[in-house]
């Protein structure tokens, strides 16, 4: 059988269309619709397209450092996403941009963000975990095709269709099994093929990823799964703050841990380090973790 699978190029090329907002008028832009998207949309292309839409209504020597954005209702691939920029502020050194995204006239994200001009500080950071190097690991699609018979057969297409970004872990797919593990997951990530040298698309498809795996950190104390139709997740909020400078097709650490769940929510935090233990970037999550009740239970 001939291989129709796109190739890694075609996947960040694909991707990056994706994440470059289309100016319609002056801070007003419209994020595309994902190509054979169905569904929900990516919480992690909202965000990562709404940074663009930011960013593009900023001078380029300020840097966004920061974002935090609230998820309001869920988005359709039916339709393309709208972003309205608001320009709240700009200073000697900062600026600050509110951004809605909208469907049909209808918020679906609202979010902040700051951007700062480079300049010199005082400077510390933690420590990247001690976990083997993705070199010596395998890689997340391969540990996919092997574990597809423990995957309920309607979500096979999704869980093994090609991803433009690459994940590798050592402690790979614990949450297919029902294992009761500690709320700490640690896995490298990387775009599948080279992105270019903007640095704003590198910031945009780090966002994007940082919605990726998260959100499971709070559910593995538990033993359950969305994809065993045990949960119900949705993200609620998402917190980035942007460091340091990085390149997004260079293999980087996310080390998450969840130091709370309870009341249908669940917390998660996550670091991201450079393959060198640069500390680059940090995100925050809550997110909705409700317990599923089978039907016909009492």
């Amino acid at each position: 059988m001939q291989n129709t699978h796109p190739t890694p190029e075609e996947l960040i090329r694909a991707l990056s269309t994706l994440l470059d907002v289309e100016t319609l008028d002056t801070d007003l832009y419209r994020g595309p619709r994902k190509g054979g998207g169905s569904g929900r949309v990516f919480g992690g292309q909202v965000i990562a397209q709404a940074l663009m839409a930011a960013s593009k209504s900023t001078e380029l020597d300020r840097i966004p450092h920061s974002l935090h954005a609230y998820f309001m209702r869920p988005g359709s691939e039916d339709f393309p996403v709208v972003y309205r920029v608001m320009r709240d502020y700009d200073g000697g050194s900062f600026s600050t941009r509110r951004v809605i995204a909208q469907q049909l006239g209808v918020p679906i994200l609202n979010m902040a963000a700051s951007f700062h001009k480079l300049e010199p500080g005082l400077s510390h950071q933690d420590t990247m975990p001690d976990i083997p190097d993705p070199d010596d690991l395998p890689s997340d699609y391969s540990l996919r095709q092997k574990a597809i018979d423990l995957v309920p057969e309607k979500y096979h297409e999704f869980f093994l269709a090609p991803r433009p970004i690459e994940f590798r872990s050592p402690e790979p797919l614990a949450w297919l099994k029902g294992e009761k593990l500690p709320p700490v997951q640690n896995a490298w990530f990387r775009a599948v093929a080279p992105i270019g040298e903007d640095p704003q698309l590198h910031r945009a498809i780090l966002a994007y990823a940082t919605d990726m795996q998260l959100l499971g950190t709070c559910a593995r104390p538990h033993g359950l799964s969305w994809m065993r139709g045990e949960l119900m997740t949705a993200s609620l909020d998402h917190a980035v703050w942007l460091h340091d400078e990085f390149r997004a097709d260079e293999w980087l650490l996310y080390s998450t841990d969840s130091p709370w769940a309870g009341r249908g929510r669940g917390m998660n935090r996550g670091k991201i380090f450079t393959r060198d233990g640069r500390l680059v970037a940090s995100v925050a999550q809550e997110g909705l973790i409700r317990v599923m009740r089978a039907k016909g239970g009492a």
